[in-house]
């Protein structure tokens, strides 16, 4: 049976996740057989498994850091909002319906055989759960049948290593604060305190650590810096949705959807030096790109009404009049057809005009598409015609089906080895439904290529293998956590030494 550790944070955002996946790679590192767990997670960033299964995207990171495949068993209860008071409840990968907050509080104690179940299944097949929690474990008012937080960490018997995020400010009152909300039984499953995201000179802190030692009765197990590492984000906190980036040779635009999902779609692009993406909200932040994405979203109608209402959808249609490139994917593939369908109420029900940017009418279903692919371009048409022929590799996770008349953008082989085609093309406008589309080396060189050439620009984009990225950046988080965290104590927390 495995032996546990879990990562507590103070707040959303603090680093729970990161350091999960930086103590999966040191296990991993270390000669163990490592696997991480979440009993639940809410997030719109989602990924399938090699079986066809749905789980949260901070845990597929932490999978790829300990070197192993993504398990749904990893995280067997995954919340995708829906609105600001609803989420889709997808358990062990698959949908088991939307309901609403208050229903799903009381639903979720009915979920802790299978959560465990999961939990136990892992155990008997690896050395170490790194486990992580979810917001904060002194949300007093959401104790009652805790599944993520103290609840499963007394389940698993797991040594709690709980972390603060300096950067936001209040770290000391906010650890602090946390241990003493706490029942005194869970207070004792704390065995270190870690402050995450530090920027500045750690000797300036130690008055400070010294005091929340002597405060908590726990003991500071390391200072955390702000590292430089580019790891896959859990959701839209993330800083990539509103930071300023890199000024490169071609501009690139994602529409920031209220319900955006997925928007690790987007990251190899922003990784390459000849790309400067943003994410905008409004006409005037759009300005005048090289390329519109519209991106995958958990409510698709409900995006559009917006789009519309906030004026972007005008900008768009005036943006791709003009000879402009637009990409869609999944949700934002539906809204650029001629229509949206809902008889099922799925979203709430009725229809609504598309942009009617491609020749295709959208009609939602109950039934969840859910599959790995790999396949080619086989009609890019425009500026993108120049893809015909690019192979890539990614998934499809959706709940309508789109029809059209016209020749298909890409085929591709799904998980069970069937063919299928998808997507459509019209001029320099394209949509699929497949997400993580670039992160296969040469597809996202191939776009930007496509874009440098429109522009004029003599300069061929570097075909880069985001995959092996992927395992450096793993490896300099282990580097970095290693420097900063007393590994050698947090062994002996995990032996059960203290």
């Amino acid at each position: 049976m495995a032996k546990a550790i879990m990562l507590q944070g103070t707040a959303s955002n603090a680093g729970k996740s990161l350091l999960s996946a930086g103590l999966c790679r040191i296990f991993r590192q270390d000669g163990y057989r490592v696997a991480p767990f979440k009993s639940q997670n809410m997030a719109l960033n989602s990924a399938i498994t090699p079986d066809g299964l749905e789980m949260g995207r901070a845990q597929v990171v932490q999978a790829e850091a300990a070197g192993i495949a993504p398990d749904a068993r990893m995280n067997p209860i995954l919340l995708k909002p829906t609105s600001s008071v609803g989420s889709q409840v997808i358990v062990n990968g698959i949908p088991r319906g939307t309901m609403a907050a208050g229903e799903y509080f009381r639903y979720r104690k009915s979920l802790i055989p299978e959560v465990m179940a999961a939990y136990h299944a892992l155990a008997a097949e690896y050395d170490i759960l790194v486990i992580e929690g979810a917001g904060s474990p002194a949300e007093i008012n959401l104790r009652q049948d805790d599944i993520v937080n103290m609840g499963m960490a007394r389940r698993a018997n797991a040594p709690v290593l709980l972390c603060g995020d300096i950067d936001r400010g209040g770290v000391f009152a906010a650890l602090y604060g946390t241990v003493k909300l706490l029942e005194p039984e869970e207070q004792t499953l704390i065995r270190g305190l870690i402050i995450n995201k530090f920027r500045g000179d750690v000797e300036i802190l130690r008055p400070g650590l010294g005091q929340l030692e002597q405060l908590t009765g726990k003991p500071v197990l390391g200072v955390v810096p702000m590292l430089d590492v580019d790891v896959d984000d859990e959701d839209s906190l993330s800083g990539r949705l509103s930071a300023a980036g890199k000024v490169g040779l071609v501009d690139i635009a994602v529409i920031r959807l209220p319900r955006l999902s997925n928007f690790t779609d987007f990251n190899p692009l922003e990784r390459m030096e000849e790309v400067t993406l943003r994410y905008v909200g409004s006409g005037k932040e759009l300005g005048k790109p090289d390329l519109i994405i519209l991106p995958g979203t958990k409510n698709t109608m409900d995006d559009l009404r917006w789009l519309r209402q906030s004026g972007l959808e005008a900008a768009i249609l005036k943006h791709a009049a003009a000879g402009g490139a637009v990409v869609g994917i999944c949700g934002g593939y539906q809204m650029l057809g001629q229509s949206i369908s809902d008889p099922e109420g799925v979203e709430g029900g009725g229809g609504l005009r598309g942009l009617g940017l491609l020749p295709a009418e959208t009609v939602f279903q109950g039934e969840k598409t859910r599959t790995r692919v790999a396949g080619t371009f086989r009609t890019p048409a425009g500026l993108f015609e120049e893809m015909a022929g690019v192979p890539f590799e990614g998934y499809e996770i959706h709940m309508g089906r789109t029809a059209s008349a016209a020749p298909s953008l890409v085929s591709f082989t799904d998980q069970t080895g069937a063919v299928h085609t998808d997507g459509l093309a019209a001029g320099n406008v394209w949509g699929c439904y497949v997400h993580g589309l670039f992160d296969k080396a040469g597809a996202a060189a191939a776009l930007v290529n496509c874009l440098l050439k429109a522009r004029g620009l003599d300069r061929s984009a570097a075909s880069v293998d985001w995959q092996a990225y992927a395992q450096l950046q793993y490896d300099k988080l282990a580097d970095g956590l290693r420097a900063s965290l007393d590994m050698e104590r947090i062994y002996r927390i995990l032996d059960g030494e203290e």
